[in-house]
């Protein structure tokens, strides 16, 4: 049996740290990840993913990220149920984080998008390749 999640996305709030009642550290959030693909003159659509971590990973996540950073997380879903105050059956369903990374750019800024200068063809060809005016030469 396979349980293997792997998403990129970014952070929807600061990352909440806190410890058990034996001091082990856990830390929650919710990733925001944007779906593959949207009909037709439809604007894509977000899921809003909770993911929890433990000890370490838990500990790295409340240190470096904060809301808008963008993450990549590698985990195992994860489902529970409990009885809440009044009686109620509650159900949650969780990313449990394995690993984290850092990935993409910080938060945007102000909405501009991030520029990168594009480099001369003499660069290209230093760095061993060649630049092609059209499309027309391309094998596919």
């Amino acid at each position: 049996m396979l349980n293997k999640v792997i998403l990129m996305g970014r952070l929807t709030r600061d990352p909440e740290l806190k410890y058990t009642t034996n001091n082990i550290p856990v830390c929650s959030f919710s990733l925001a990840v944007d779906r593959r693909f949207a009909r037709a003159g439809e604007q894509g659509k977000t899921d809003f993913i909770n993911i929890v971590a433990w000890r370490n990973t838990a500990e790295f996540v409340s240190k470096y990220f904060s809301k808008g950073r963008m993450m990549n997380v590698c985990g195992s879903l994860q489902t529970r149920t409990w009885d809440d105050a009044n009686g109620v059956r509650r159900y949650a369903t969780e990313v449990v984080a394995d690993e984290i990374n850092f990935c993409g750019d910080k938060a945007p800024s102000s909405g501009a998008s991030q520029n990168f200068p594009d480099p001369d063809d003499s660069q290209l060809e230093r760095d061993g390749f060649t630049p092609v005016d059209t499309d027309d030469d391309l094998p596919f």
